[in-house]
């Protein structure tokens, strides 16, 4: 089922981010592994974000098509819940991240990453009660530079309440450096599209700078932030998110360069070319497409804890998202119906498909 698989490795020494709160008890790294594999659902056309709802269900777009799906807690046919507008799928854009509001019972929102010109943008839907349709409210945030490629596209509520998005260089690679460009960052926003007044830069919402295209971001108990980024032909990363501080991108990938702040894992892209993210027990779960494998990085805070760990090598072909249910498994999104992007392979009969994965 799976075997080690060590590789270049840096440890990165200070504190976990400050102003993150703890979201859970610590938990001793690296101690586990995955257990029972069970398949949830079938038949789904580019799957590419994934959230959870209060009830345990799941909320799943797709990227190409637009549509909104949500997934019973145990599985079963997937129900549409409503198409949001202004998707454009491109070679690797259309609907791509999803986030739930923390105050989803009341607000009933849930957060999408539109891709599409003018520009990409982040927007709010309203979910109605029976969960079978919705409504774009507003957008959040726009402005993030639209391309062929390059989009990001992964947003995930930290547990200080905000909203953090991870976006692309959108194929220019100078857009990581230039802080008047929101592309090739970390973003953080309020919920209302405001900024979070202990952000690096007054007025800005960019946290972090330097990065070519984040594609998983992710929380520790202790608020450490991490965050897997697509290199180029060398290296690819998982990242600690510090505010202010830049990642390196273009002039560096991975560790070949002298400026940035260094990853805590580099992995080649043959055998990562990571997306989604997830933290538990101890590790970075991180999906990887072009490697068609699940990596468990073990993690201790913002440091490395232990050696690698790679995971069904093959066994489900590319692999776009990796979440945290609320039940503590892990649901993981393949991704073998979009032959468009990098690493593409055929479909398997059933493909795209949601497995649940216990950790024992």
């Amino acid at each position: 089922m799976f075997r080690k698989y060590v590789i270049a490795l840096m440890l990165v020494a200070g504190p976990a981010l400050a102003g993150c709160a703890a979201s859970a008890e610590p938990e001793s790294p690296g101690r586990a592994g995955p257990g029972r594999v069970t398949e949830l659902v079938i038949g789904l056309d580019m799957p590419w974000g994934l959230a959870f709802l209060p009830d345990g269900s799941a909320l799943v777009s797709g990227r190409a098509s637009g549509q909104i799906h949500r997934i019973p807690a145990g599985g079963g046919q997937p129900v549409l819940v409503g198409e949001v507008p202004g998707v454009v799928a491109s070679a690797e854009g259309g609907l791509l991240g999803l986030a739930t509001s923390p105050e989803f019972a009341e607000d009933r929102t849930v957060y999408a990453y539109v891709s599409g010109p003018p520009t990409n943008r982040v927007v709010a839907l309203r979910v109605a009660e029976d969960l079978r349709s919705l409504r774009q409210e507003r957008v959040v945030l726009d402005g993030i530079e639209t391309a062929d490629r390059h989009h990001g596209g992964r947003l995930r509520f930290g547990p200080e309440g905000n909203l953090w998005i991870g976006t692309g260089d959108a194929f220019e690679p100078e857009n990581a450096a230039d802080q008047e460009s929101l592309n090739g960052k970390i973003l953080r926003i309020k919920p209302d599209g405001s900024i979070p007044e202990d952000n690096p830069t007054p007025g800005s919402p960019i946290f972090s700078s330097g990065h070519r295209n984040v594609q998983g971001i992710a929380f520790g108990p202790d608020g450490t932030a991490y965050a897997s980024e697509l290199g180029h032909r060398t290296w690819d990363e998982l990242n600690v998110l510090r505010p202010g501080r830049d990642y390196g991108w273009p002039e560096t990938e991975g560790t070949d360069g002298g400026t940035g702040v260094r990853p805590i894992f580099t992995v080649h892209p043959d055998d990562a070319s990571p997306s989604g993210i997830a933290y538990a027990k101890g590790s970075i779960w991180m999906g990887a497409l072009g490697g068609q494998r699940l990596w468990q990085l073990p993690v201790d805070g913002p440091e490395a804890a232990g050696e690698p760990v790679e995971h069904f090598v093959g066994e489900y072909g590319r692999i776009r998202t990796v979440e945290r249910a609320p039940d503590g498994s892990l649901w993981i999104a393949t991704s073998n119906t979009d032959e468009a992007t990098w690493g593409g392979t055929d479909p398997r009969p059933g493909d795209d498909r949601i497995l649940r994965l216990d950790l024992g």
